[in-house]
């Protein structure tokens, strides 16, 4: 009996105008739910993340079923599950506000980069 090799994808999405605080509420609902369960969860939410994460998790379906295409093997979309999805920092916007007195106060617009993995599940 040959090992079953267990197939991934994986999807990325760099500098999401988003802070990663915002996109981690909503990354940490969808973590190891079936891909169908978290594209549900995520048409429903109202956080704008929400879309973001949605693009990416789509994307890496799609990269899935591309690389079965090309590996000539059959993949059961409905069987994958969201391995691995992090936010991580990307680079912030610097800008300044002006303040009272002539002076200037910084702010910081944060960006995310989006990375999600999508597995086949065992046992199927």
């Amino acid at each position: 009996m040959a090992a079953h090799k267990q197939r991934e994808a994986h999807a990325t999405q760099r500098s999401t105008r988003q802070s990663p605080y915002k996109m981690r509420l909503v990354i940490d609902e969808i973590r190891g739910k079936n891909v169908n369960e978290a594209l549900a969860y995520l048409a429903f939410s109202k956080k704008h993340a929400a879309k973001q994460i949605t693009k990416v998790l789509r994307s890496a379906v799609a990269n899935a079923e591309q690389a079965a295409r090309n590996a000539n093997e059959a993949i059961d979309v409905d069987a994958l599950f969201v391995k691995h999805a992090v936010i991580n920092e990307g680079p912030k916007l610097k800008r300044f506000m002006p303040a009272a007195m002539g002076r200037a106060t910084p702010i910081q617009k944060r960006t995310s980069h989006v990375e999600i993995v999508v597995a086949e599940r065992e046992g199927r």
